[in-house]
């Protein structure tokens, strides 16, 4: 399987996990910490979008002409849409505790792994200049990972 196939496979899977918990109603917070932190991380996934622009919509982990993006939420993290994701299913999770969220999150941050692994190699061998990036930017969280 290519990297691309396996990143397409990873889209679907992390989308089903998400249609999945928002017809259980579980989704979207109820609480105002986990909320907050939803909308804190919509925010940061908005501004992520927003530096991207176009370049960001697409289902396999293909790096886009137009060079390493290293502005805006990029100049912190690689991986800012994957963190927001996370950020927002944390606070599902937190608010409707069961084995069917964390299962949903499990598939999402087991899909989230493989497009950021994908994504993590291509852009590495289209552009050279990754490899310093990736050693003054985090993964996933600011400073810590």
């Amino acid at each position: 399987m290519t990297l691309e196939t396996a990143s397409r496979v990873a889209t679907v899977a992390l989308t089903a996990a998400a249609i999945s918990l928002l017809f259980r109603h579980t989704l979207i917070a109820d609480r105002a910490v986990p909320l907050t932190l939803q909308g804190l991380a919509v925010a940061l996934m908005a501004w992520a979008r927003w530096t991207l622009g176009r370049r960001s919509f697409h289902a396999a982990a293909s790096p886009t002409e137009g060079g390493l993006v290293t502005t805006g939420t990029y100049r912190l993290i690689r991986h800012p849409i994957y963190s927001s994701i996370l950020v927002f299913l944390a606070g599902a999770l937190v608010c409707y505790p069961s084995v069917w969220s964390g299962a949903a999150v499990g598939v999402s941050v087991i899909a989230i792994a493989i497009r950021i692994g994908a994504e993590e190699r291509l852009v590495r061998a289209r552009y050279p200049e990754h490899a310093a990036y990736a050693t003054r930017t985090k993964l996933l969280v600011p400073f810590i990972l």
